[in-house]
């Protein structure tokens, strides 16, 4: 599903190149956005527990980002 990801772009146009990846590059890109998605809501459920919450909230994804420094 990840090497799919990449085929267009955000406003629905699709721009032809001759970029070619290796299958390591897509898979070393794939495990590293894995593992930083399971570390950020990692943090932003344990903001969800300390806030009493069940389900994570907007709120507590934004405290997480804060948290880490990546939000202005």
């Amino acid at each position: 599903m990840f090497n799919r990801a990449g085929g267009g772009s955000a406003d629905g146009t699709h721009v032809q190149t001759d970029l070619r990846f290796q299958l390591s590059a897509v898979m070393a890109l794939q495990e590293a956005s894995e593992a930083y998605l399971v570390s950020l809501f990692e943090d932003t459920n344990l903001a969800a527990i300390h806030a009493k919450c069940m389900t994570i909230q907007p709120k507590d994804l934004a405290l997480a980002w804060r948290l880490r420094g990546e939000c202005s």
